[in-house]
């Protein structure tokens, strides 16, 4: 989306209400969006259609698609459209900092019930698994009618947990996983890399396909602080002094080196990686979903 698209404060979307009001406004703003957007061919309209090839047949061909995006189409079978989706949501005690309106938890909630909401527009199954160092809450994959509502209620209810172990519940899953579909991570990853790295890697061998939508808080990116402080871990408590002038530029080559290990090492993987600052529209997550999925189909 560019020119005339207009994107969401995720400040705004925190005030909308209910987190069924914010998903629909996300994505509706979000297609429409699309719609208007320069880039000719690109729209939701891909999930449920692929590009002609030769042998098709031509009585296949959508000519309304046709009209608006020059291209040729014809619909997809059922069995080529619909995907299985496994949402996972970090909810750690890391995930509750927020340097401004929103914490990292709630732009995660935001992000995850927008793309249900969209997987429920394209008649997916999909299915949501909350964890910390365990699994905290768990709503399994289904596309039933009253399904988004069901995964929204418990987006609705969540509540910040304990220490993070994203290895653990990636391993539980990826056992119990038995049907190729589509797992997106949104954390923090503020963990041990080799560990989470280890636990996506399981999905890709059987099969799955993986999208990490890596949300960092702004201030978590710039250290901007000013004074000298104690500063303390959310989820170890443990506490340290610093004078940030002194620490700040070896701060963020640290989490500059960090971001490009897990962007690199994940690509090597076959895995998407998306970073997503809480400051960041949340229409970002969304496209970069649908390009995965682009691929997958």
């Amino acid at each position: 989306m560019a020119g005339e698209a207009r994107y969401l404060d995720p400040a705004i979307v925190a005030r909308l209400g209910t987190i069924d009001l914010k998903a629909r406004t996300i994505v509706e703003g979000f297609l429409t969006g699309l719609h208007r957007s320069p880039y000719k061919g690109f729209s939701v309209e891909f999930a449920e259609y692929r590009q002609y090839l030769p042998g098709d047949d031509l009585a296949t061909l959508d000519w309304k698609v046709y009209a608006r995006s020059d291209r040729h189409f014809v619909k997809k079978y059922e069995e080529e459209t619909n995907l299985t989706c496994h949402l996972l949501l970090d909810v750690s005690g890391s995930m509750g900092y927020g340097s401004g309106p929103i914490t990292k938890l709630q732009y995660g909630s935001y992000l995850s019930g927008a793309l249900a909401y969209l997987m429920n527009r394209q008649r997916d199954a999909f299915g949501l698994i909350a964890f910390d160092d365990r699994i905290a809450s768990l709503v399994p994959a289904s596309a039933r009618t009253g399904h988004l509502r069901a995964v929204l209620l418990a987006l609705e209810r969540l509540k910040i947990g304990a220490g993070t172990n994203v290895a653990k519940p990636l391993r539980d899953l990826a056992a119990a996983v038995r049907k190729r579909g589509l797992v997106v991570l949104v954390s923090d990853l503020l963990d041990d890399p080799q560990s989470v790295l280890d636990g996506l890697k399981h999905f890709r061998y059987r099969g799955t396909d993986v999208v990490v939508f890596h949300v960092i808080d702004p201030y978590e990116l710039t250290f901007p602080f000013e004074r000298s402080a104690r500063f303390r871990d959310i989820e170890t408590a443990q506490e340290v002094m610093a004078v940030p002038s002194t620490v700040r530029q070896d701060y963020v080559d640290r989490m500059q080196a960090r971001i490009a290990h897990y962007k690199r090492e994940l690509g090597l993987a076959g895995i998407d990686y998306c970073l997503l600052d809480t400051s960041q529209p949340l229409e970002l997550g969304l496209m970069a979903y649908l390009m995965t999925r682009r691929r997958v189909l």
